[in-house]
């Protein structure tokens, strides 16, 4: 024992001051005696021999002590320092809401769609604040469905006694001390003591030196964070902080937590989100029909806003959000299922088919055998586009499951009924890869054609003539990007338009104005995550009425199955080539980097191919993650010295990218150092290793695609994931990464983890953001769907007086997903 100090959070003083005060010791209690004679400025101005001489009297006194008098002691001449009493926190008056005689809340002039302004109080500075929400909130309507992230409840608010290490809690407490202090030599914060009559907890503040001007000793604040342990004493680290008043204390009921910006306190949108409530709640039209919501159990739209903003209970909390939660999904299916209906509607799609003997020349034909999954993809696909109705189905596989020879028995199943074929890939050396993989597949000579500039010297007319023994003719296949020169992209776009090319391989270019079909049967779009809305919708519109086939290799969990995907028929590959190993993946310790260096390097040298991956461009003071920039000129002067090194990033021209990638593909790049633009597209099956620098910061399903890169041939391939200082959800991603081979399963707890937003982006998937719902709730999914199938089929244009607003939320939210996705 050094007599620090430390052993009592708050110090000794403070300590033995509580336990004066709690236990009523009186004065003729020995231990009062020993406190009557301490000398001024308390244990901590004591130097430690003088310490250690007073805890032996304490000691003592408690050993002689025989029983805690109910006498009050008295406090010596100079008392310790004590704590401040609490303050009175004043009581906020209600802003915008006069109250009349009879107690009902004056009504404001204006309506639902005013300006937030019209609440009193809501000055220019506040408006900023509002406009700086996200979602931005500029009018009564907005700020009332401005709804909570989650709610505190103190009513079951836990003595700092009663925490549990590791859980998320909330405590009441007095602000027992607070500073400023430097940990470490660059790293300030505030750390405060906060206590109650069961004891003390110190509480870290990182970085956030402001919150020290927030709180004043004597204080009541709530504190609500996860509880931690630092030298087997509990501490909360960063918690939120709610400056606590008489009415939240006594009313001891569940206070909401909303999403805010700098200046903008809790208190301060609290009050103004109760003044919106009490005066235009109830001016609040219905949307939603009055059978579908007693059909569904739904809360009425006033009744629903008061409890989700001020609820009873959490039960009434959560059927709020239940009717919020339902009304969001309800639009957004109503959407999806009608898009389904109308691509379907009217047939007008060619009849194409594959006779039974070409089927079996092309597969013959095949340098492999068809798994089963492929087989039965091609029967699904094969019997969707021998009819009339325009078939809308997408492929799902991993990388390397085989969607290209599905896609290639449709294409030839429309050639061989007289129609055109198209397939638009992301980007140009995707798109590359597709000719070359076509080239092969079709053409009986199996001799792999150029596909940079001499391919269009060799072919003359723009594409290339492929004799195919199963086919009736000749099989003519193009190549169109934007990097063709202006002659060579005008010779194709002719031929295309004049019906003398049969399959069209290409990047977005396909769906550019002088791109026109003679007679588009089969529209194939691959990795379709990466192309909006309207693109697909564009690449639809150039034949007509063709059937479309969508291919991903990113796994689709169930729930976006029936939303963003809901207007599509979906297949899964769920098999992969025999012969291809699975990719031994492991987590690499920083200390163990080195190591994991030499390996690339051993396998290099035995003739194979690595990439490594980095999270960023360029190094990032606020992010602490490798650049691909930095790191690329690290390696080739302190690591790979003697060996070929690549750059890729997405900061790149497309031409240097695309040259890049072909130097990596021809194996003239022994190591490919790349930012995530490596995930969608190249296969170069000599490519064996993938380290992945700061692999926390990357999702589930990007972490499982990289990792498919180095699973294209029969060779092992190894996947080690780096990362310096993760935090407890991220060891648990990467533990997950290293046990899981499954895509499906890691998609499911990728979208649990990250949402749908970040899971594709929204932009690009066409999904709108979620405020209430979860596409975790696959029970919610499925009865939205089934009443926007009733209703549509009731009323298909949702003219109907009681449908009329539904159509209008409809209407306002494709319109404006459609805006950000074209």
């Amino acid at each position: 024992m050094k007599f620090t100090d430390s052993a009592v959070i708050g110090g000794l003083d403070g300590y033995l001051l509580r336990f004066v005060e709690d236990n009523g010791v009186g004065h003729t209690h020995p231990l009062s005696r020993v406190l009557q004679a301490f000398p001024p400025g308390g244990y901590r101005a004591l130097h430690p021999v003088q310490r250690k001489r007073f805890v032996d009297e304490l000691l003592r006194a408690v050993e002689n002590g025989g029983g805690l008098s109910e006498t009050p002691v008295k406090r010596p001449a100079k008392p310790i320092r004590e704590p401040a009493k609490v303050l009175e926190m004043p009581k906020r008056k209600p802003a915008a809401v006069a109250v009349k005689p009879s107690g009902e809340p004056a009504r404001i002039l204006g309506t639902v769609d005013s300006p937030v302004s019209v609440l009193k109080g809501v000055n220019r500075g506040i408006e900023e604040k509002f406009a700086k929400l996200n979602p931005p909130v500029r009018t009564v309507r907005q700020l009332l469905y401005h709804f909570p992230s989650r709610y505190h409840d103190y009513s079951e608010m836990r003595p700092i006694a009663q925490l549990e290490f590791g859980e998320e809690q909330t405590v009441v407490g007095t602000v027992f001390s607070v500073s400023t202090n430097a940990f470490g030599r660059y790293r300030k914060g505030t750390e405060a003591v906060i206590s109650d009559k069961s004891g003390t907890i110190r509480v870290m503040w990182w970085g956030q030196t402001y919150v020290a001007r927030r709180l004043k000793q004597g204080q009541k604040v709530a504190l609500s964070g996860k509880v931690s342990a630092f030298r087997n004493r509990m501490q909360m680290e960063n918690p939120e902080i709610e400056e606590l008043d008489e009415d939240t204390m006594s009313s001891r009921r569940l206070v909401p937590v909303y999403p805010s910006t700098e200046g903008l306190f809790q208190k301060t949108l609290r009050g103004f989100i109760k003044d919106a409530v009490d005066a235009f709640a109830d001016r609040l039209s219905e949307p939603l029909p009055d059978d579908l919501r007693k059909r569904n159990k739904l809360m009425a739209i006033g009744q629903a806003v008061r409890q989700v903003h001020s609820p009873e209970s959490h039960e009434k909390a959560e059927a709020a959000r239940h009717r919020f939660g339902f009304e969001e999904l309800l639009y957004i299916e109503i959407g999806v299922v009608r898009r389904r209906n109308e691509a379907q509607s009217g047939g007008g799609a060619p009849v194409l088919a594959l006779p039974a003997d070409a089927r079996k020349g092309f597969v013959e034909s095949l340098p492999f055998s068809l798994t089963g999954a492929q087989s039965r993809a091609i029967d699904d696909v094969l019997g969707d586009i021998s009819d009339e109705t325009p078939m809308t189905r997408l492929l799902e596989g991993d990388v390397g499951s085989g969607k290209t020879v599905v896609a290639a028995a449709a294409l030839i199943a429309a050639v061989h009924s007289g129609f055109q074929g198209a397939i638009m890939a992301p980007t140009e050396i995707l798109a590359e890869q597709h000719f070359r993989t076509f080239v092969s597949l079709l053409d009986s000579k199996k001799d792999e054609a150029p596909v940079e500039g001499p391919w269009f010297q060799a072919s003359g007319s723009g594409y290339l003539v492929l004799e195919t023994p199963y086919m009736p003719q000749p099989v003519r296949i193009a190549l169109l990007t934007g990097s063709l020169k202006a002659s060579e992209k005008s010779a194709v776009q002719d031929a295309i338009a004049n019906g003398e090319v049969d399959i069209v391989v290409g990047t977005h270019a396909l769906v550019q104005q002088g791109v026109e079909f003679a007679r588009l049967g089969l529209a194939v779009i691959d990795e379709q995550h990466r192309f909006g809305v309207e693109q697909r919708a564009k690449l639809r519109e150039k034949g007509g009425s063709p059937h479309v086939l969508v291919m991903t290799a990113t796994p689709i969990p169930r729930t976006l199955a029936l939303t963003v995907y809901g207007d599509l028929d979906i297949t899964v590959l769920n098999e992969m080539p025999p012969g291809r190993p699975k990719v031994k993946t492991f987590r690499v310790l920083p200390y163990r980097r080195q190591e994991a260096f030499e390996f690339v390097e051993k396998k290099v040298q035995e003739g194979r191919q690595a990439f490594i991956i980095c999270p960023l461009v360029e190094e990032s003071e606020s992010i602490e993650a490798k650049a691909a920039v930095t790191e690329y000129e690290r390696l080739s002067r302190d690591v790979f010295l003697h060996l070929r090194l690549g750059l890729l990033h997405g900061r790149m021209a497309s031409g240097e990218k695309d040259d890049v990638m072909r130097s990596f593909r021809d194996h003239e790049i022994d190591i490919l150092v790349s930012t995530a633009v490596v995930e969608v597209g190249v296969d170069v099956p000599n490519a064996t290793v993938m380290l992945i620098e700061g692999a926390d910061r990357f999702g589930l399903s990007q972490l499982h695609q990289f990792r498919g890169r180095v699973r294209r041939s029969q060779e092992q391939g190894f996947c080690f994931l780096l990362s310096e200082n993760p935090s407890p959800e991220s060891e648990e991603r990467l533990a997950i990464m290293e046990t899981t081979d499954d895509g499906f399963e890691l998609a499911e707890e990728d979208l649990r983890i990250r949402g749908p937003g970040e899971y594709f982006g929204t932009r690009q998937s066409g999904m709108p953001d979620l405020r209430v719902a979860q596409l975790t709730d696959v029970e919610l999914i499925q009865a939205t769907r089934e009443e926007a199938t009733r209703l549509l089929r009731e009323d298909p244009e949702l003219s109907a007086a009681d449908h009329a607003a539904i159509g209008e939320r409809v209407r306002e939210l494709w319109s404006r997903v459609t805006s950000e996705v074209s």
